[in-house]
C-alpha cells in the first residue's frame, strides 16, 4: 500500500484539527442529514447513515449534533443534495479527486474550477484522473485496538487486503466489495472497547506523482483551499513526497 496512506494521514491529522475541526464537524453532519434524508434514521436499515455516523463518533462529534442532524434529514426541510465526483491536476501534474455533496451544483462547479485556476491547477473532465485510482475500503483505529501484529491477525482473518500501521493508529485496507462484510467481522472482533476512528470507500492512487520544492508547496495550498469549500466531502491525491519534503512542509 505504499504510496497513499503515509501523505494522506499525515494531510488528514493536520489538515482536520485544531482551525479546521469546525469545518469537519459541519461536513460530517451534512453527511449524517443527507443519510438520514435518503434513507431514513434508523442506522441499523441504513448503512450510509450507519457509516456516518461511526465516521462522526470517531473524531468524538457530541451525540447532541448527531441526533439533530439526523432529525433535520427527516424534517423535511432543507435542501436536496447531489453526489458529485470532480477530477484535476494540480501542480506538478499531480492527480486529485473530489468528492462533493451540493445543493447547488453551479456553485460547486464553479468554486472547485476557481480553487484550480487560482492555485496552479486545471479542472479537467471525469475519468480522466481516476482510471490512475482504485477505489478501497479503509478502515482506521486507534493505537488501543492492539499491537501491529494483533492488528494484521484480526484483519486478515475478517478478510482484508492490508493493513499499515505506525505509532498513530491502524489503517485497514479492504476490497470495495468487501468494505461492509470486513468492517462488521472487525468490530465483532474488538467489540465496544474500541471503535474505529474512520471507515469509508476511498480513492488509492495506482501511479503516484513525485512532487517537491515550490510545487509541493503550490499543491499544498490548493489542497488546502479544496478542503475549506463548504461542497467538498473528501480530496484525494496521488502526489509522492520524500520525509524530507514531508517535514519541510510540516515545518519540521
Amino acid at each position: 500500500m505504499a504510496g497513499h496512506s503515509k501523505w494522506a494521514n499525515i494531510q488528514h491529522r493536520k489538515g482536520k484539527q485544531d482551525k479546521k475541526r469546525a469545518v469537519l464537524f459541519a461536513r460530517l453532519s451534512k453527511e449524517i442529514t443527507v443519510a438520514s434524508k435518503m434513507g431514513g434514521p434508523d442506522p441499523a436499515m441504513n448503512p450510509r447513515l450507519r457509516l456516518a455516523i461511526a465516521n462522526a463518533k470517531g473524531v468524538s462529534v457530541p451525540k447532541d449534533n448527531i441526533q439533530r442532524a439526523i432529525d433535520k434529514g427527516q424534517s423535511g426541510g432543507g435542501a436536496d443534495y447531489a453526489d458529485i465526483r470532480y477530477e484535476g491536476v494540480g501542480p506538478g501534474g499531480v492527480g486529485i479527486i473530489i468528492e462533493a455533496s451540493t445543493d447547488n451544483k453551479n456553485r460547486a462547479a464553479t468554486d472547485i474550477r476557481t480553487a484550480f485556476s487560482k492555485n496552479g491547477g486545471a479542472l479537467s473532465t471525469t475519468g480522466s484522473v481516476s482510471f490512475n485510482f482504485g477505489q478501497l475500503g479503509e478502515i482506521e483505529y486507534p493505537v488501543s485496538a492492539g499491537t501491529a501484529d494483533e492488528v494484521m491477525e484480526a484483519a486478515i482473518m475478517a478478510g482484508a487486503q492490508d493493513v499499515e500501521s505506525d505509532e498513530e493508529g491502524h489503517w485497514i485496507y479492504t476490497a470495495r466489495e468487501d468494505f461492509a462484510a470486513v468492517s462488521n467481522a472487525l468490530a465483532e472482533t474488538f467489540g465496544a472497547k474500541v471503535e474505529p476512528t474512520s471507515a469509508k470507500i476511498i480513492w488509492k492512487p495506482k501511479v503516484t506523482t513525485p512532487v517537491s520544492g515550490d510545487a509541493a508547496d503550490q499543491l499544498m495550498k490548493l489542497l488546502d483551499v479544496l478542503d475549506e469549500l463548504d461542497d467538498v466531502q473528501n480530496v484525494y491525491d496521488n502526489s509522492e513526497l520524500s520525509e524530507d519534503e514531508m517535514a519541510r512542509l510540516a515545518g519540521g
